[in-house]
């Protein structure tokens, strides 16, 4: 029995080592459409709004100089780069065509995935927001930061090859070449709250139907990583708009009790007003589901 064991985990670690080491050497040929990066200061202030309150500082820090951002003997070390061009740098000297790949497509300067990028969310930033993030990106202060590799543990590797967790950022789940839909005009209508909703990535946590529950690629039953709230008619039907601001801002419920910061409303908090309406109205429009009812 102890033979069988063996010989199956060696097949096992063996099937995650080869997945593991195909994703990473793939290379992507992909030549994004070009943008007009601004240089105004509207256009520079509006890509740091959007920043803000996509929660890039929560991965790569508020200085945009990276961090280690998990370091757990299963799950692995999870490092978010320096991207602000100063010493230890990913970024320094990237082109326009670059700065695109990275963010929209999860892919560096070499073709080859970025590791833990969720850019299936930022795939959906339209071009006038992911151009003005650029232009923000492109004068932030340089931080002299070297930080170690990410590295992966057996955990996630074994969530890796499950399905249950996208490493290599996400370009294997990216659409490349599907065209984004039209730019939706800004404003408080449920319209822009949905565009809102998927570049903050709101799906990613609380499901396909916002119905909450566990969040996939999380280790079930840590306390470091709560079940989504359901956000559906369902679970804050109850809720009054003004409810939903406090929550977004304050990170408190109605009743008073604080929302785990695994929910990032320190950086929900920096939606404007028209912002936190828009997003209330989509979700009141969605379909009233059961918690963990995709």
């Amino acid at each position: 029995m102890a033979v069988i064991l063996a010989v199956a985990a060696g097949g096992s670690l063996y099937h995650v080592s080869s997945k593991s080491s195909e994703a990473l050497e793939r290379v992507y040929s992909i030549k994004p459409a070009a943008l007009v990066i601004p240089t105004d200061e509207a256009s520079v202030a509006m890509g740091k709004h959007l920043v803000e309150t996509l929660g890039c500082g929560q991965c790569h820090a508020d200085d945009m100089g990276g961090k280690v951002f998990m370091d757990d003997p299963m799950m692995g070390k999870v490092v978010p780069s320096n991207i602000t061009g100063g010493k230890g740098s990913r970024t320094g000297g990237f082109t326009d065509a670059q700065w695109i790949l990275a963010i929209r497509h999860g892919v560096g300067p070499d073709g080859k995935p970025l590791k833990f990028m969720p850019c299936q969310v930022f795939y959906h930033i339209n071009d006038t927001d992911l151009a003005a993030m650029i232009a923000y990106y492109k004068t932030i202060p340089k931080v002299d930061r070297v930080l170690p590799p990410t590295t992966f543990g057996p955990l996630a590797m074994a969530l890796y090859v499950m399905g249950q967790l996208p490493l290599y950022a996400t370009a294997e789940l990216i659409p490349h070449s599907a065209p984004r839909a039209a730019e939706v005009p800004p404003g408080p209508t449920k319209e822009y709250g949905k565009y809102l909703s998927l570049t903050g990535g709101c799906d990613d946590c609380h499901g396909a139907g916002y119905s909450g529950g566990h969040v996939p690629g999380t280790p079930p039953n840590d306390p470091a990583f709560p079940p989504a709230t359901n956000i559906t008619p369902t679970g804050i039907g109850k809720w009054s708009e003004a409810d939903f601001v406090v929550s977004m801002r304050d990170g408190n419920r109605p009743d008073g009790s604080g929302i785990h910061p695994f929910m990032p409303w320190e950086y929900t908090a920096n939606y404007t007003d028209d912002e936190l309406r828009a997003l209330w109205l989509f979700l009141q429009s969605v379909p009233p589901k059961e918690t963990g009812n995709m």
